[in-house]
């Protein structure tokens, strides 16, 4: 586990499920109040209290715990909450001899037939996956797909009648509200820990080197461990309204605060990935920063408030609305817009093609406009996963390069999205993310291209290719029979 240094903030395994907790509205009661009180009284200064006192402000309604304890919402959410081991091989210790990597998280159930949602970063690298339920049985579990910019990965097992928590809105989540974490802290299976909400959308650059990067936290004083990752955050409900995925530590352990992936972020990117095989991931095409007392004075606001555009990509999204660089976003779709991370978690909710309506401020001037939103690749196309029969039988799934994808390995190719375990790719020791760039000494464009070179291959196939974050060529063979 890596320690950001400038914020000592330590990604943490963290564990999942759901609990129920019934909360009632309660007034403050004022039945029992009679003419002797000492609050009454005749001076003009007293006169003034009493108004005070029996305002809204003090007559209004408060969210109050009744029952006062966790206990419903502790037995519905554990059984949802499962344990994940992973290993990988490792190709030679210092003997020369194979060793594996192995590392632990935990997951959520989602649904009743072994869908599992959990932190990437779990996951990330692993040749295998097994997963141990609350009543202690035991699946090798499938990757279906991942999504590194959020830190999501969903797996599946085969299994049906499986208990699994359903999703909440972690929009209408309140500052100061309840919530439980369920997981599996130092392999103490189902620990579950309450707290309070202490803050939404919270940026703590854990994800920035990863491409497409979304940061919109929950933050909680629910105590959060090693082990909890991809654990779940839970309402009074007994909704997910969160995947547990940080902890802001200088120790290692938890010190106070935890941080969580709002449910509808991760119920949209688990969505794409079941639709498509791959996350769609609609972009406005901007560069944007936080609004300060300062720039509010420079771009004459009437107070601090909305995303600032310092540029605009060409022929994108905002540049085809007419938003210009220093205009200030003020609200997308009529939800208001205060910090980066809020704009940047609501447009995660679109796909390319979709339309949003986005006020803003020019030169102390509101206006408004609808920009349609691009992919990655500066289209309007959803980006598709390819699983013809002929790649399943080999035992992974393709898709076609975004464009800023090409740019980056300046060639043609296309990516490995997911790798079956057992499979004949995957005794290549290929990992997901590998682009395949040549096939039997043949360049290919795109997934078609491959296709068609397998189907005229001979028993043999070598292919060839790159890791973004690894240099040099990388060959892989295997045989069709």
């Amino acid at each position: 586990m890596g320690m950001k240094s400038n914020l000592g903030i330590q990604i943490i395994v963290s564990a999942l499920t759901a609990g129920l907790v019934y909360f009632g509205l309660h007034k403050l009661d004022n039945s029992h109040q009679t003419n002797s009180s000492p609050l009454s009284s005749n001076t003009a200064q007293d006169g003034l209290l009493n108004k005070f006192l029996m305002s809204d402000r003090f007559n209004s309604k408060l969210l109050s715990a009744y029952p006062n304890n966790f206990v419903t919402a502790a037995q519905l959410s554990t059984p949802a909450v499962v344990y994940i081991e992973t290993s990988r091989n490792k190709e030679t210790d210092h003997f020369l001899e194979p060793f594996q990597k192995s590392g632990s998280g935990s997951g959520v159930i989602i649904s009743n037939n072994g869908m599992i949602v959990t932190n990437y970063h779990v996951i990330e690298e692993a040749e295998s996956i097994s997963v141990l339920l609350n009543d202690q049985r035991e699946y090798k579990a499938k990757l279906l797909g991942t999504d590194p910019g959020t830190d999501l990965a969903l797996l599946k097992i085969e299994e049906e009648n499986l208990p699994f928590v359903v999703f909440g809105n972690s929009d209408s989540l309140l500052v100061g509200e309840w919530v439980l974490a369920v997981g599996n802290p130092f392999r103490l299976q189902s620990t579950v820990t309450a707290g309070i909400v202490s803050a939404k959308a919270r940026n703590i650059q854990i994800l920035n080197s990863r491409q497409y990067s979304i940061e919109s936290f929950i933050q909680t004083d629910a105590a959060v461990n090693p082990g909890n990752s991809g654990g779940a955050l839970v309402n009074s409900m007994g909704e997910l309204v969160g995947i547990n995925t940080a902890i802001m530590s200088t120790s290692g352990r938890y010190e106070g605060y935890s941080f969580s992936i709002p449910s509808n972020l991760v119920r949209k990117v688990i969505s794409d990935i079941q639709e498509y095989g791959a996350v769609q991931r609609g972009l406005l095409g901007i560069m944007i920063q936080n609004v300060t007392n300062e720039s509010a004075k420079q771009l004459k606001l009437s107070k601090v408030e909305g995303v600032q555009v310092s540029s605009i990509t060409p022929e994108g999204a905002a540049d085809a609305s007419g938003l210009k660089i220093d205009d200030v976003i003020l609200k997308i779709n009529n939800r208001n817009v205060k910090t980066v991370p809020e704009l940047q978690e609501i447009v995660a909710g679109f796909k390319p093609g979709d339309q949003i309506q986005i006020q803003y401020s020019r030169n102390g001037e509101v206006q408004s406009t609808v920009a349609t939103l691009r992919n990655q690749a500066n289209t309007l196309d959803l980006i598709t996963t390819r699983k013809d029969k002929i790649l399943t039988d080999l035992g992974f799934e393709l898709r076609n390069l975004t464009e800023a994808e090409r740019k980056m390995i300046k060639q043609e190719g296309i990516k490995v999205l997911s790798i079956y375990q057992n499979s004949i790719i995957s005794k290549t020791n290929m990992s997901p993310s590998f682009i395949i760039t040549k096939i039997n000494g043949h360049k290919i464009n795109n997934v078609d291209d491959f296709i068609k070179e397998l189907e005229s291959a001979d028993d043999s196939v070598l292919l060839h290719g790159v890791y973004e974050n690894y240099k040099g060529i990388f060959p892989y063979q295997f045989k069709l029979k």
